[in-house]
């Protein structure tokens, strides 16, 4: 959606100026966790001429969002009149906050200009609230930039379901394990040390119940030294089976979640309706493998060890693929060389069809 504004009020900024501006909002969302149900947001307020007058961001759940944190930062007197420049569309729910949208209105806001539109049915609307009470709205701007950087949240936020990375290590014939079972270690410390980061930026950890009693795992996101990271993610794990009374998930510092079930689509509702919006599902190849033949899958994270293994322990198995005409199809977004390993990154190629 793009709105013109009412002829001859709120004049428009050029559009070199707000796609500079909102690149710069970018950074300052960035600032904002990564996990959590709220999305990264920047804003920046702008006068009449384009001089930055205030700029804020998201800091987590029960903060103030970007628009109210940069308006806290300005004069009321100042912000009358000004331009909000926004990553995206401006909320219309009231929370643990009130809605943005009516806030940008009461500051005396005229001009609104925001990237990606918000597809969360609780929150969308703003673009709306905001023209009803006279103010200009221009939206959808460098939008496929904002989805990039948004990615992982909006796509949650579509589907109302955690967003679904599926990682593993292999060799380059494609096995988790020699054939003895043993797996420690077929990638180096730098696959692991990013392992570790991909952690601490999702929401959830999930594991299988076999997982647990072969490795008994402590699911945690360590820094090099083995130290604890800031942020954990929720260990959850997926089974029938009853963990030990002294696995190592026990002394996990986030509450386990035990999901005492096989349906997928079952489980990611369940993590949902907890406030999990990402999930990293690390293991092992039949919890994996159920994700990908249910279609459930939003990124893979591929780690590849220049080795060669042979034997049957694949790192995925059945998919539910009975002939090639039937295989799942991805594209590559990224390839990224960790020390003598490579990390393949790929998303459903549904995505970029537009399936």
């Amino acid at each position: 959606m793009s709105t013109a504004p009412a002829e001859g009020t709120h004049p428009a900024l050029s559009p070199e100026l707000v796609e500079r501006t909102l690149r710069h909002a970018m950074t300052l969302a960035a600032r904002g966790p990564r996990s959590g149900i709220n999305p990264q947001v920047g804003c920046v307020i702008l006068s009449p001429t384009g001089e930055i007058l205030a700029e804020g961001w998201h800091r987590g759940v029960g903060t103030p969002h970007a628009e109210t944190d940069a308006l806290a930062k300005l004069a009321p007197e100042r912000a009358r009149g000004a331009t909000a420049v926004v990553t995206l569309e401006p909320c219309n729910h009231t929370g643990t906050t009130g809605p943005c949208a009516q806030a940008l209105i009461d500051a005396g806001i005229t001009r609104v200009y925001y990237g990606a539109h918000d597809p969360n049915p609780v929150a969308a609307g703003g673009a709306t609230r905001l023209e009803n009470a006279g103010v200009a709205v221009n939206g959808g701007i460098l939008e496929p930039e904002l989805n990039e950087f948004m990615h992982r949240w909006l796509t949650a936020a579509r589907q109302q379901r955690p967003f679904v990375t599926v990682k593993w290590a292999a060799s380059l014939d494609g096995r988790a394990a020699a054939a003895d079972g043993t797996s420690q270690w077929i990638t180096g410390t730098a696959s692991r040390q990013h392992v570790h980061e991909q952690r601490a930026q999702h929401d959830a950890i999930v594991v299988g119940t076999g997982t647990v009693l072969a490795d008994n795992p402590s699911l945690t996101a360590r820094g090099d030294g083995g130290e604890l990271l800031a942020e954990q993610p929720v260990p959850v794990i997926v089974g029938e089976r009853d963990i030990p009374a002294d696995a190592a998930l026990h002394s996990h510092p986030r509450e386990l979640v035990h999901h005492r079930g096989h349906d997928a689509a079952s489980l990611l509702s369940e993590l949902w309706s907890r406030g999990i919006r990402s999930a990293y599902i690390e293991g092992g190849p039949t919890l994996s493998s159920a994700i990908l033949a249910a279609g459930l899958a939003d990124e893979l994270h591929v780690y590849t060890a220049p080795v060669i293994l042979g034997g049957p322990r694949l790192a995925v198995t059945d998919v539910g693929v009975p002939t090639i005409t039937q295989a799942h199809h991805y594209r590559f977004v990224d390839a990224t060389s960790l020390g003598d390993d490579t990390l393949l990154i790929a998303r459903p190629a549904r995505e970029k069809e537009g399936r």
